[in-house]
């Protein structure tokens, strides 16, 4: 029996999955090891995509980025898209220094040239009718602070990359086994993890049992990772990966059930989390884990 969110017991459980995404809403890349950083794990939002006023852009408003597939070679990244050629980009270069705006952050990053602009704007914005803008992709300044919010970390300084408020995402297979259940009885399409973007998905645990989580402990208590506030979700899972078309078949259903009063009524699926021992360690699929109940 899985213990009460009281107990001071520990629950055992298995890192299934590790999942970055080196350039921000972006397709991610399912990896069987990664090194986890102060930022959370190695590469992840490490490069973003931005309009020519440095706002970045999403999924929301652009859901073909998740045709976009970036992958680690011969010490580039490159980036393919369907109807594209390869772009090749050196994990060495950079260009140009600029300013960037996340979320309600200004942050300190390098342009990546007017190659990469050029690609990227070809890409997302030649479908459309009227181009009013172009695109740029930009690489974090690791020399720049961005720390998640404090009211959630208790105190601590957890610093992020072009993530969106957090080092990390946790999301539990039971927790998706539990929507593609209600997803099936509609007779819809079941989801994947790849619509909710996690890092870390957990197996070996109840539906939401992540909810509960105060902490995870991994590599024999080397490793522990806080988690420390529900992820409140946008239109992003709703945005078919293989397609990249926004279908608006996931929201509707979890609207039905994961309205969170801790975030007042919003929809939450999977928890933001922090690294608080073991920077610099090597996360491993498969490996065992131990996760504590929250005291409440």
């Amino acid at each position: 029996m899985t213990p009460q969110p009281d107990s001071v017991e520990a629950t055992p459980f298995t890192l299934d999955q590790l999942w970055i995404y080196p350039i921000k809403s972006c397709a991610g890349i399912r990896v069987p090891e990664v090194t986890l950083t102060d930022t959370g794990l190695d590469w992840d939002r490490a490069w973003m995509v931005v309009d020519e006023a440095g706002e970045f852009v999403s999924q929301r408003e652009l859901p073909r980025m998740a045709l976009i597939q970036p992958r680690f070679r011969m010490g580039h990244l490159e980036v393919r898209a369907p109807g594209m050629l390869s772009l090749h980009l050196s994990l060495e270069g950079v260009e140009a220094p600029c300013k960037v705006r996340v979320w309600d952050d200004e942050v300190e990053a390098y342009d990546m040239g007017e190659v990469a602009a050029q690609w990227f704007s070809d890409c997302l914005l030649a479908d459309r009718s009227v181009v009013a803008r172009r695109l740029r992709l930009v690489r974090f300044d690791p020399a720049c602070h961005r720390p998640s919010d404090v009211r959630w970390t208790g105190g601590r300084q957890a610093p992020n990359q072009f993530s969106d408020g957090y080092p990390l995402l946790v999301l539990s297979q039971a927790s998706i086994d539990d929507l593609n259940e209600r997803l099936q009885l509609l007779g819809r399409p079941v989801a994947g993890p790849e619509r909710f973007r996690p890092n870390l998905v957990l197996g070996g645990l109840g539906g939401h049992d992540e909810d509960r989580f105060s902490s995870l402990h991994l590599a024999d208590g080397q490793v522990e990772l806080l988690l420390v506030k529900p992820c409140s979700r946008c239109s992003i899972p709703d945005v078919d990966p293989v397609s990249g078309v926004a279908d608006e078949g996931v929201s509707p259903v979890l609207q039905g059930y994961r309205q969170d009063r801790r975030l007042m009524g919003a929809i939450t699926f999977g928890v933001n989390g922090i690294v608080a021992v073991g920077s610099g360690s090597t996360l491993r699929a498969g490996m065992p884990g131990l996760a504590r109940w929250a005291a409440w």
